[in-house]
């Protein structure tokens, strides 16, 4: 009779074996990107996040199966002024002592055409959820780099997640919809 601890091994090799290879996503933090293109009395005005994490479980041919998942550090967020980010934790704006991640998380992946996808989910922000639809086109090299990126743009509302309260909730200086652009890119996605 073998031991507990050896059955345990065995079985969990064995699932480690039969799990899919795209189940192994890795996210390539170097080459991803996360980028928001808010509008202050006209101006565009591009911020981005420097921390966030993603697990992927996407399979190209099954993507309903698949499962998509996001954390970004909020405190991360720069807009390359040192004031104005020094401004961006307070809690009129990402309140990040009370609310230090922004979350997303896929309810539904759909291809929509070669390459491109579409993922409805739960975006969360300052504790408040919203649900959006995001478009995401893939792209794999020839070459042997194993490195698949995804991007994609899609808006917000920043009023509906309370970023920007009190005096500046007024739209004349900084704009309702904010687009949100990103470039992930992921190891061990399956061929498209």
């Amino acid at each position: 009779m073998k031991p507990l601890h050896t059955f345990a091994a065995v079985a969990l090799w064995g699932a480690a074996a039969l799990a899919p290879a795209w189940a192994q996503q890795q996210l390539v933090p170097a080459q991803s990107e996360i980028v928001f293109v808010s509008r202050q009395m006209g101006v565009p005005v591009e911020g981005r996040f420097r921390t966030f994490n993603a697990k992927v479980a996407f399979d190209p041919a099954k993507p309903a199966a698949s499962q998509i998942a996001f954390t970004v550090d909020v405190a991360s967020a720069t807009l390359g002024v040192r004031e104005t980010d020094a401004e961006l934790p307070k809690p009129v704006w990402f309140n990040t002592a009370r609310f230090p991640q922004a979350t997303f998380q896929s309810s539904s992946v759909k291809a929509t055409g070669p390459g491109k996808f579409e993922v409805a989910g739960k975006l969360t922000i300052k504790g408040v959820s919203s649900d959006v639809v995001v478009p995401v086109t893939l792209a794999q090299p020839s070459g042997p780099s194993g490195v698949t990126t995804a991007t994609g743009a899609f808006p917000i509302k920043r009023l509906t997640f309370k970023i920007g309260e009190n005096e500046w909730a007024d739209t004349s200086m900084v704009a309702d919809e904010v687009q949100v652009r990103f470039k992930i890119a992921l190891t061990g996605v399956g061929k498209i």
